[in-house]
């Protein structure tokens, strides 16, 4: 177990205003440790996916705290929660959101770019490189309306691997997949837990795809009910 948790969240919870007020998260506690694979589960509108985002900083939390690396989040500008998402983070979504004039390498390269952390060759070398390493390496230069759905999807988990994040998190990578696509992108994202030690933590339906993670939570009414 790592001393510090790559990520920590204590007692978060996320309300939304209004005549009714709907929490969508309440008083979730949950730790991300290096190499971990942890699966998301709970019915639908369960809050499973607003877990996620208030873990990737895509959202404030309303009370409650989200750690990266040791680090309190909720009180930094959103330029600072933008620059640790883009240096700490990796993003995969159901839909594959890859920019359509752009060719597979030249989506993998964006983050990349915003980061500035490399050189051009440096990072198209790289992109190239992960690209291959997803067995998209005849693809690089072909647009996303030249792949299958499957391809597209594995081009997002290059992107997500661009700027070499620690941790991964899916929200329904593979909802949008048929099955032997739905099984590549799994195994790919259990290489990386295995080979590589980043973390992974994937929101899915999938019961089958759930119970190959390491660790399963399940969220009910924005409660996690059951962990282990």
């Amino acid at each position: 177990m790592s001393a510090v948790p790559l990520i920590r969240a204590e007692r978060l919870s996320r309300v939304i205003g209004g005549e009714v007020p709907a929490t969508l998260v309440a008083d979730a506690d949950l730790t991300v440790e290096p190499g971990a694979f942890i699966a998301i589960t709970g019915p639908s509108g369960s809050g499973k996916s607003s877990l996620l985002y208030l873990l990737g900083l895509l959202d404030l939390p309303t009370t409650g705290e989200v750690y990266m690396e040791g680090k309190a989040t909720s009180r930094l500008d959103e330029d600072a929660r933008a620059a640790l998402r883009l240096s700490r983070l990796g993003f995969v979504f159901q839909f594959h959101f890859l920019l359509p004039e752009f060719s597979a390498l030249e989506n993998v390269l964006l983050p990349m770019r915003a980061l500035k952390r490399l050189p051009e060759d440096a990072m198209r070398a790289r992109g190239l490189a992960l690209l291959g390493s997803l067995g998209l390496a005849e693809h690089a230069h072909k647009r996303p309306d030249q792949l299958s759905g499957g391809q597209r999807q594995r081009v997002a988990i290059a992107r997500a691997l661009a700027n070499d994040p620690s941790v991964i998190l899916a929200d329904e990578p593979t909802g949008n997949l048929d099955t032997h696509s739905t099984e590549q992108v799994f195994a790919i994202l259990r290489r990386l837990v295995d080979e590589e030690r980043r973390a992974v933590v994937i929101v899915t339906h999938d019961m089958a795809l759930a119970a190959q993670a390491d660790v399963q939570v399940r969220i009910v009414d924005g409660r996690i009910v059951a962990a282990g």
